[in-house]
């Protein structure tokens, strides 16, 4: 038997009634949302400025120095992210966000110095004076005076002092120059130096000196001279001589040993550029009034060395003097307009590949 039909009532639960807000209830919630998203931005705001003012303003004050260069062509962005790479400032975003204020600067190809943790002002002023760092080549076969007017002539940072009282004061000494002379001719490296702003003649100079010192080191100059029987400072001399006589490295270890040969049996050496050398000339024809010459630098009247270097001697011509070809040759001259120099035992040798020199339009 079934019992009677129970009404199972399905209770429906609804949300309670939520009272309508008043306007003034309305306006305070807007007002209160409004606040909210202002104080949010303000948050954002501030931490942005706060994050700008640090890249343009670093804390700390500037650190090591680096050189940095801007290449012919290269764009202002490319140069500022130079700048941040080398870490003169912290941000390249940042400056570029400056430049809305500022300006994007005109920057000039060159090298400059600057220093790290940098602020964006001290930078922008840096850029806008241009470079300030020069580059000083120094080449094979200079005298000291070319390198001096070099020097002299610099853009657009010279050394300050004098670079010509520098090479002659004494303060700079060289264990490779010759005894009785305060010249330091032939005692510099060739290469390439790079001039800072506030740097000193001396410095400079000293900085070439040294670099010879470590190339003359390298080389081992002291234990080839003393196999020769010669001081390092004579060394340095017949590498001078080779380097304005040799022309290229294939002749410089023989004219080395012409040199030594005719230093070993009391001959003149009879070398034009010394000749020259004394007269402050490079290159060019000797005349007869030039032999003439009193001058210890004339080797056609005085046996021996010159009492100093004629120039400054590249790597292979010091290593010519140190290591020269054995052979007996006394003689040499240029027969091919190619820089090939023929050598000879015998004065009659010697004469005819002057006529062969000559046949091919050679002075």
């Amino acid at each position: 038997m079934s019992g009677p039909a129970e009404d199972t009532a399905l209770e429906v639960s609804t949300p309670p009634h939520r009272p309508r807000l008043t306007r003034r209830e309305r306006r305070r919630q807007i007002v209160r949302r409004r606040f909210v998203v202002l104080a949010l931005v303000l948050v954002v705001l501030i931490g942005a400025v706060t994050w700008y003012e640090f890249q343009a303003n670093p804390l700390g004050g500037p650190g090591p120095a680096v050189v940095v260069t801007v290449h012919k062509g290269e764009s202002a962005t490319a140069a500022i992210g130079t700048l941040a790479a080398d870490g003169v400032i912290a941000s390249s975003f940042a400056f570029d966000l400056s430049d809305v204020i500022h300006g994007t600067p005109r920057i000039e190809p060159g090298d400059y110095l600057f220093h790290q943790n940098l602020s964006f002002s001290s930078v922008r002023a840096g850029l806008s004076a241009g470079p300030n760092v020069s580059d000083l080549e120094v080449p094979a076969g200079f005298s000291m005076a070319e390198v001096t007017r070099r020097v002299t002539d610099l853009v657009p940072t010279r050394p300050s002092g004098s670079f010509l009282h520098a090479t002659r004061g004494g303060s700079v000494n060289s264990p490779y120059a010759m005894p009785g002379t305060s010249s330091l001719e032939g005692t510099i490296a060739t290469g390439s130096y790079r001039v800072l702003p506030g740097e000193s003649a001396r410095s400079l100079l000293a900085k070439m000196e040294a670099r010879f010192d470590h190339e003359a080191s390298s080389l081992h100059l002291t234990q080839a001279a003393a196999a020769l029987d010669i001081t390092p400072a004579q060394l340095v001399v017949v590498a001078s001589i080779v380097e304005k006589e040799g022309f290229y490295p294939k002749n410089m270890a023989k004219v080395a040993r012409v040199i030594y040969n005719r230093l070993q049996t009391g001959t003149p050496l009879q070398m034009d550029s010394t000749v020259l050398y004394s007269k402050g000339q490079d290159g060019g024809p000797v005349t007869s009034a030039d032999l003439a010459l009193d001058t210890p630098y004339n080797s056609y009247l005085h046996t021996g060395l010159p009492p100093t270097a004629i120039c400054t001697p590249s790597p292979d011509a010091l290593r010519a003097a140190a290591h020269p070809t054995p052979g007996p040759w006394r003689y040499f001259t240029l027969v091919s307009k190619n820089g090939t120099e023929q050598f000879s035992v015998t004065y009659a040798q010697q004469l005819a590949a002057e006529a062969l020199a000559k046949s091919r339009g050679l002075p």
